[in-house]
Formats: structure tokens, sequence, C-alpha cells
């Protein structure tokens, strides 16, 4: 039987499993930089306005570290400084999220034994991984070309840029190709992809804004501007990311040739030969708090990047007349700062949110990982389990946001001379949290009453990232918009905290995890 026997039938089973999840990151990518498109058309119509704008870019050293440089004064080049480097994050974070989801996670649930038993070769669970993740990224690509060019912007650019996207994917689809084979565990796996990800953009940050520009053609992330969409393109650089994924893939395959299904190649670490817990709580904060701490520290840096630009986001604005008008509507340079913080911070609750619905989920993986069994025939209780899980997953979110607008505050106000932004801005983005909550709290209903169909609450919050930043650029009713949470949490700093639509919120919160432990305490452990 050839080692790539099976590979289509599970390719086919993978794109079916994931026909929500894939058309989801498709459209909300696409629509973004189409988006950006018509809005930087629209705001920035004459060279002049786009040369003062793309001036304070670059004089803006956090922006420049944020987004990467800005490769040409033109529409664009801007929207390929606003989306290139970060698009490129979220298309990598995509890929990871294929390729362990269809390898390391099937074979730790134990799904990828059973497959192996029947007329499927060695390499195809991993080849189909593979070819769904960089099935999705060319349809993504293929889109996003199709979007760019539909809003009038140059053919050549857009294809650069679409490639850049691919490239960032493919290069990720290697890295969580071989991060999958490392660990038998699913979270080590995607903390170590993660974790390469977050290295290779802070490479490109310090490339694109100290003296070495050198650094930028280490990173992966850097390649995306290096290739130099809409200004006189370098497509050789994508190249650079074909021969990288081309080494990480035969890698991958080399190593999975050298275990044993469902072992990797690092032996698991073995626990002290003694130890305590003083409860089911402990151990939750004993599973979580290594994911926890990793998310405190990207909130804090993220915070104080966001900081760092924020008292010099009002010099962006230039000459246009288009963006004076919104900037005289919102009432001067202070309230349009504050709408920018408060436009972040709205980002900052989506960003949270993940925490929220992984750490409520984590519950199903202890359950259908076989592990929770043991736990409750020592006669835990349920509840007391669960809520210990409930309480990381609603608290965390609270204090990751609590230290993002914390962390913007001391930078911010540092740089403003002024301190008092530091407990404004953090109270900005703890009262972020009410949304988030409403989804982990649909989560952990779906936990409790439909546990085979858990991992649907990442469909749910697929739909709130649509509702809250493509269906505004698709100028969908009111009513439409507001299905999302998040359309309904305060606009602070600046704005004013309405009681009804926060109690509504935390009501429907607290309404959807009460409906969840009890589901989860009625039904049988489902594997």
């Amino acid at each position: 039987m050839s080692a790539l026997a099976g590979t289509a039938p599970l390719l086919r089973l993978w794109l079916r499993r994931d026909r929500v999840m894939i058309p989801l990151w498709v459209l909300a990518l696409t629509a973004t930089a189409a988006g950006t498109a018509s809005s930087f058309a629209t705001l920035y119509g004459t060279p002049a306005e786009l040369h003062v704008f793309a001036a304070g870019v670059k004089g803006n050293a956090a922006t420049v570290a944020l987004y990467g440089p800005v490769g040409a004064e033109t529409v664009g080049g801007l929207v390929a400084w606003r989306n290139g480097v970060i698009g490129a994050v979220l298309v990598a974070v995509m890929s990871v999220l294929l390729v362990i989801r269809h390898t390391r996670a099937e074979e730790e649930e134990g799904r990828l034994e059973l497959v192996g038993a029947t007329a499927v070769g060695r390499r195809a669970p991993l080849t189909s991984g593979v070819l769904t993740s960089l099935t999705a990224g060319a349809v993504l690509s293929l889109t996003t070309f199709l979007g760019l060019t539909g809003t009038g912007m140059a053919v050549a650019g857009s294809a650069a840029f679409a490639l850049a996207w691919f490239a960032s994917g493919l290069v990720f689809t290697g890295v969580a190709a071989v991060t999958a084979q490392l660990s038998e565990s699913t979270r080590t796996a995607r903390g170590i992809a993660f974790a390469v990800l977050g290295g290779v953009y802070l490479l490109r940050a310090a490339g694109d804004t100290a003296d070495a520009a050198w650094l930028s053609w280490l990173s992966p992330l850097g390649w995306a501007s290096l290739l130099r969409p809409f200004a006189d393109e370098r497509w050789w650089v994508a190249g650079l990311s074909l021969v990288l994924a081309a080494a990480l893939l035969a890698a991958a395959f080399a190593l999975a040739d050298r275990r044993d299904v469902g072992a990797g190649i690092f032996p698991p670490r073995l626990g002290p030969a003694a130890g305590s817990l003083s409860g089911s709580a402990a151990l939750a904060w004993r599973l979580q708090r290594g994911s926890f701490f990793g998310w405190l520290a990207a909130f804090t840096v993220y915070g104080g990047v966001i900081g760092g630009i924020a008292p010099s986001v009002a010099d962006l604005v230039g000459e246009s007349t288009a963006t004076q008008e919104i900037f005289a509507t919102l009432g001067g340079e202070g309230a349009f700062t504050d709408a920018f913080l408060a436009v972040t911070f709205g980002m900052l609750a989506l960003i949270a949110t993940v925490f929220t619905v992984q750490s409520v989920l984590r519950m199903r993986g202890e359950e259908s990982g076989g592990r929770l069994e043991p736990l409750l025939a020592t006669g835990l209780n349920r509840i007391r389990w669960a809520a210990g899980h409930t309480v990381i997953a609603l608290a965390g979110t609270l204090v990751l946001l609590t230290v993002g607008g914390l962390a913007c505050g001391v930078v911010y106000g540092l740089a403003s001379d002024d301190l008092g932004q530091i407990g404004r801005l953090a109270a900005a983005g703890a009262v972020q949290a009410p949304p988030a909550w409403v989804v982990g709290g649909a989560a952990l209903l779906l936990f409790g009453a439909l546990p085979r169909q858990a991992y649907a609450a990442w469909g749910l919050f697929g739909a709130c990232i649509l509702l809250t930043l493509v269906a505004p650029i698709l100028d969908l009713p009111a009513w439409v918009l507001d299905l999302s949470p998040f359309a309904h949490a305060p606009a602070l700093p600046g704005g004013e905290i309405e009681p009804l639509p926060v109690t509504v919120l935390l009501v429907l919160a607290a309404a959807l995890a009460a409906a969840g432990l009890t589901t989860w305490r009625r039904r049988d452990l489902t594997p």
C-alpha cells in the first residue's frame, strides 16, 4: 500500500468538517482587504493627502513596528501597509489551526488510530492536513485578488498582495506540520507554532524600526512587506517562502516517519514524584495557567504598542478633507484619539474572546481525552469541576482586557504627561469583557448540551467577527449589526456607559453559563 493511499478521501473529509470555518476566514480577510482599499480611496483621494498620511506613518516608529513600512505613497501602497503584515499573521494563525486540528488533534483524540486501521497510508493524514491548509490559503488568495481588483486596485499589486498572504500561509503550514510531530499534546504543538509566529513578528518589527533592515529578511512575515505589493513588486521574494516551506514540510514528513501514532518526538515530561492540589479549581488553574500567562504577555505588549501610537494618531489625519471632517465631527484631537482607542479596545475584546472560548472548550478536551472520567470517579462534584474552568475563562478575560488597557494607559500617560490616562484606559479595557462573556457562555452551553458540537463555538465567534468587521462594510441594516454582542459594548474612552445594554449582556452571559452548567450536570460523559 502506498504511503499516500487514502489522501484524497481524507482531504474531502477535512474540507467537509471545515465547511464553515474556512469560508468564515476567507470572507473576513477578503472583506477586510477590500474594505480597507475602498476606505483609503475615499479618505485620501489626492497625491498630496496620500503623501501627508504616508509621511505621518513613516515618522511613527510604533506604527511601523505594528503594521510594517509604507512601500508606496498610493492607495494600494497604504492597503499593503495596513493589511500586509497583519493579514499575513492572521493567515498564519489560520494555517496553524487547520494543520494541527487535522493532524495532532486527531491523534490526541484517538481518531487517527482508527483511520490508520483502514486502507490509509502512513503519510496520508499529514498530507491531507497540509493540503487542507493550502487549499484554504489558495482560495483566500484568489478571493483577495478579486476583491482588490474589484475596488480598482492595480492587477499586479493585487496579485503580489494575495501572493504575500498565500506565502505566509505556506510557511506556517510547514511550521505547524513540524510542531505537530514534536509533542503528543495539541496545546504544546499549537503553542510552539504560535511562539514561532510571535518570534518572527518581533524579528520583523525590530528590522523595520531599528537600523538593521537585514533582520526583516530573516522573518517570513517581513517578506510580506519586502515583496513590495503595489510598489515595483519583487516577485522573487515569494521564492524564499517556497524554499522554507519545502524544507519544513520535508522535515515534518521525516519526523512523522520516526515516531509512533499518538506519540511525539519529545517525550512527555513527567510530573513531580510528590505534590498536592487544594481542589478542582487549583487543578484547572494548573492546566490553564501556562496559556493564560502567554496571553497576558501578549496583551501587555499589544496595549503598550497602542499606547505608543495614541499620542500621534491625530497627526496621521494629515490634510485629507474627509478625515478632517470626521475629526471635527468627533470633537477635535482629544476626541479623535479617544475614538481610535475605543475602536482598538473593541478589537482587543474580539481577541480576548479567543482566550475565553479556548478556556471553556478546554473542558471538552479533558472530557473527550478520557482524563475527566477518573477525576469524577473520585467523587468530585461536576459543577465544582466545571466552575473552576469557567471562572478562569471569565475572570481571565477580564484580567487580560484590564491589563491591556493598563499597559496602554501607562505608555500613553507617560508619552502625553497625563498619568490620569492609566486608570481611565484600564477601565475602558475592562468594560469590554461582557460581550466576550456572552460568547463564552454560549460555548459553555454547547459543551453542556451538545458536547460533540461544542467546537461550533468557534463558528459563533466567527459570526461575531463578520458582524463586527465585515457587516458595516457591506452596509447591512442596523438590526443585523446589533445581533453581535460586541455592538453593545460601551465605546470607551470618550463615550458613556449605558446601563441597559451592559446589564442585558451580563444577564445573557449569566443565563447561558447557568444553562450550560445545568445541562452538563445532567448528561452522560461523551467521548
